[in-house]
C-alpha cells in the first residue's frame, strides 16, 4: 500500500477505500457579504486554501474517486436551528436574516452554496448539515457504509470549529483521517496552528496532516494511466444531492 509523507508518521493511502472530504467552502463563510464577515472575520486568511482543494477535486476526479462535500445551512422554517446558535457571536445579521447573498446560512440560497472554485460536479454527493459535525444528522455515515470507505482525506473550513470536529468524530467512528494543512484555514491562523498539533499529538491521537503536493504527487504516479472509470454512485444504490 502507497504512503505519503505526513506528521506524526506517514500516512498508508488504500485508494480503493478512501475519499475526498470537502467541508463548507461556502459563500457565506469565505466570500464579502456572507455570515463570517458579519462576525467581523478577515475573510483573506481563509481562501488561500481554496485553489489548493481544487487542485485535490480536479486529481481525485481524474482518479475516479470519490468527492464529498459538506455545507452548513439551515432549513427555511428555522425548524433545525437552536436559538443558542442563532444567537452566538453577536452577529450584526443572524442565521437565517436577509443579507447581501440571502437568508444567511439557509439551505437554497446563494450564501449558503459553494465557492465557484470548489463547487460540486454531477455526481458528487452534496451533504447539507445542520450543524458542525458533518456525520449529526446527515447521510454521511451510511454513504461511507455503501462505498466502503475507511479513509478520508479531509479539508475546508475553518480548523478549528467544523473541520476538527468532524475528523474527531470519524476517528471516533473508525475512519482514518488525514488533514491537509494546507487545504484547510482559519479566520485566526493561530487557532489553525495549534488544531494541526493538537489533531496528531501523542502519536496522532486523532489522525494525521500532510501537504497537498505530497498527494498530489502520489494520486499523479498511481493514475497518470487514462484507464480509470468514473465512479457511479447509482451503481451504489445510492442518489447524491447536488447544489
Amino acid at each position: 500500500m502507497p504512503s505519503i509523507n505526513a506528521k506524526p508518521f506517514p500516512f498508508h493511502v488504500d485508494f480503493d477505500h478512501i475519499a475526498l472530504l470537502c467541508i463548507d467552502m461556502q459563500r457565506d463563510f469565505c466570500l464579502p457579504g456572507g455570515f463570517a464577515e458579519s462576525l467581523g472575520n478577515d475573510l483573506s486568511n481563509v481562501q488561500a486554501c481554496i485553489p489548493v482543494i481544487a487542485k485535490l477535486q480536479a486529481a481525485f476526479r481524474k482518479a475516479g474517486l470519490p468527492v464529498i462535500h459538506t455545507k452548513e445551512c439551515h432549513k427555511p422554517d428555522l425548524s433545525d436551528l437552536p436559538s443558542a446558535k442563532r444567537n452566538r457571536g453577536n452577529p450584526k445579521i443572524k442565521i437565517g436574516d436577509m443579507g447581501p447573498m440571502g437568508r444567511i446560512l439557509i439551505d437554497g440560497e446563494v450564501g449558503s452554496d459553494f465557492v465557484p472554485e470548489n463547487a460540486p460536479i454531477e455526481g458528487e454527493l452534496v451533504i447539507s448539515k445542520p450543524g458542525k459535525d458533518a456525520f449529526y444528522a446527515t447521510e454521511l455515515r451510511d454513504y461511507l457504509t455503501t462505498r466502503l470507505i475507511s479513509g478520508l482525506v479531509i479539508t475546508g473550513v475553518t480548523t478549528e470549529v467544523c473541520v476538527q470536529t468532524t475528523m474527531r468524530v470519524a476517528n471516533d467512528r473508525g475512519y482514518d483521517c488525514v488533514l491537509v494543512e494546507d487545504g484547510t484555514d482559519s479566520y485566526f491562523p493561530e487557532f489553525k496552528d495549534v488544531t494541526l498539533r493538537a489533531l496528531t499529538a501523542q502519536g496522532g491521537i486523532v489522525g494525521w496532516t500532510c501537504q497537498s503536493q505530497a498527494l498530489l504527487d502520489l494520486l499523479e504516479s498511481e493514475y497518470s494511466s487514462p484507464a480509470t472509470p468514473d465512479f457511479n454512485l447509482q451503481s451504489a444504490g445510492m442518489e447524491a444531492t447536488v447544489s
